[in-house]
């Protein structure tokens, strides 16, 4: 599979605390790809993610994604965030067409991907509603489809399901298993970053393990099993416990 993305060598902390968070960490995405991103909490995951979106620079290092040395904001790229960050003022549907600001679109051509998007996600008829009137998953659908509305190749999570019901999350993972794998939608590749190791095991086709801080690159866990994955199988479990081992160790 060709890489779409590339760490390179990427490093970050913070000059006037002298505390360094990342430290020399380097991985490929490839095409069609799920990968997670994991370590103990605190140790630099989301900052990683926002290097990697070109919310905030690296230190040291470099991002590429598309073989160009991502900068800034990317276009490409979308992201989705733990609190759903969410405009409460604006509608369900003004809120998804917020990832639409920067083409050249007309707003009749918004609204027609904005609703499409709303039907695909479980959302029809919630359009005119606000945030508010939704439940937590139903903010995150929102918030991924806002994510995706401009068509980007990788969708970037920041701990997507942590703040859903065990019984909404799993629903909301099936569904970021159907983007990646449907042809409707534009989505290619997926990088989460999670804490919850049986989710990784659950969705990933590779698990990005990343030590305490200042946060190295303690292991790249390869997961080759078709999904839907059986949590009850001999394999499942003793990846977890593998993935566990270097967590605590």
């Amino acid at each position: 599979m060709d890489s779409i993305l590339a760490v390179e060598h990427v490093s970050f902390g913070f000059e006037d605390s002298g505390i360094e968070v990342i430290e020399d960490v380097s991985f490929k995405v490839n095409e069609g790809e799920f990968v997670s991103i994991i370590g103990p909490s605190g140790c630099g995951k989301s900052t990683l993610l926002r290097i990697i979106a070109g919310l905030i620079p690296p230190k040291k290092g470099k991002v590429y994604y598309a073989g160009k040395k991502v900068g800034g904001p990317a276009h490409g790229m979308g992201f989705v965030f733990q609190d759903f960050a969410l405009m409460p003022w604006l509608t369900n549907l003004e809120n998804i067409k917020i990832g639409l600001a920067l083409t050249d679109f007309e707003e009749d051509k918004k609204n027609d991907i904005a609703i499409g998007l709303m039907n695909k996600l479980g959302l029809g008829g919630l359009g005119m509603q606000y945030p508010n009137s939704l439940s937590g998953g139903m903010k995150q659908r929102v918030g991924i489809a806002r994510a995706i509305a401009a068509a980007p190749n990788v969708l970037l999570m920041d701990e997507p399901f942590s703040a859903l019901d065990e019984l909404t999350a799993e629903n909301l993972r099936s569904d970021i298993v159907y983007m990646l794998e449907s042809q409707d939608i534009s989505v290619k590749s997926i990088i989460m970053v999670t804490h919850n190791v049986e989710e990784a095991v659950e969705l990933s086709d590779r698990v990005i393990v990343l030590s305490n801080k200042p946060s190295h690159l303690k292991r790249i866990e390869q997961i080759k099993h078709k999904r839907p994955r059986d949590r009850k199988a001999a394999w499942f479990g003793n990846m977890e416990s593998d993935i566990y081992a270097d967590l605590t160790g």
